[in-house]
């Protein structure tokens, strides 16, 4: 009965799905999240934030790895503030540092599949095989769908990111005083919710930024169990 009953969720969703949906889809083997927690207020970020960007040129990225940046706000007390920091954000990673047994929170900071991570040469493919992640959009509205490979009823949630590229900002105060800098992969919006039976639709998080001519922007995907942080499926891409 429970499969009948997966399987009817997943052939109403794509029936759901219309031609007009950008959609991406996941492996079935895992795909890596990685997370830079970052500021403009910090120096030796920008080292991290290069590495970061580009990974826009790599075969491999949406596919074994989708990349995202937070922008913390601890930095914001040496004058300058960071216009894509968030408070949620800081929390996100002091809520990661406590899991760790770790006391303080620094940037830059790589997390990689929730782990604490050096960054370090790009993660091979994922060995584990935990199910596909699937996302539709279409404009604001998303329709996720996660096909776990392991038939024991869990709890999921759904976690999806709005990502900009190519945001610049003259930095006038701080360390980074004087100094053009541009950014990759920011989140600038993230929705959390509960998945049931598999599937989800939601909406894309608001985007409050002032995207420079030509840039572009994706979505993130990834789902946890509920209540972890620890992701067992990522997936993303470009969608303008």
């Amino acid at each position: 009965m429970i499969r009948l009953a997966l399987l009817l969720v997943f052939v109403l969703a794509a029936m759901t799905t219309r031609g007009g949906d950008v959609v991406f889809e996941s492996k079935p083997a895992q795909t890596h999240l990685i997370e830079l927690f970052t500021s403009e207020g910090c120096s030796s970020c920008l080292p991290a934030e290069a590495w970061v960007s580009n990974l826009k040129n790599e075969p491999r990225l949406w596919q074994d790895f989708v990349p995202v940046a937070f922008h913390v706000d601890y930095w914001d007390h040496l004058g300058w503030r960071d216009p894509f920091a968030s408070a949620k954000w800081t929390e996100r990673q002091a809520v990661y540092s406590a899991h760790w047994k770790i006391e303080n929170v620094y940037t830059p900071a790589f997390v990689l599949d929730g782990k604490e991570w050096r960054n370090a040469p790009i993660p091979p493919a994922g060995a584990e095989t935990p199910g596909a992640l699937k996302i539709a959009v279409n404009g604001e509205r998303v329709i996720a769908m996660f096909k776990p490979v392991a038939s024991a009823e869990r709890h999921y949630e759904i976690h999806l990111a709005r990502l900009g590229f190519a945001l610049s900002e003259d930095v006038t105060a701080g360390e980074n005083n004087g100094r053009k800098l541009v950014h990759d992969f920011v989140v600038l919006g993230l929705t959390s919710e509960g998945m049931k039976s598999g599937m989800k639709e939601l909406r894309l998080p608001a985007d409050s930024s002032k995207p420079a001519a030509g840039s572009r922007s994706a979505v993130a995907a990834w789902v946890t169990q509920s209540g972890q942080m620890e992701p067992i499926q990522a997936v993303g891409g470009w969608i303008q």
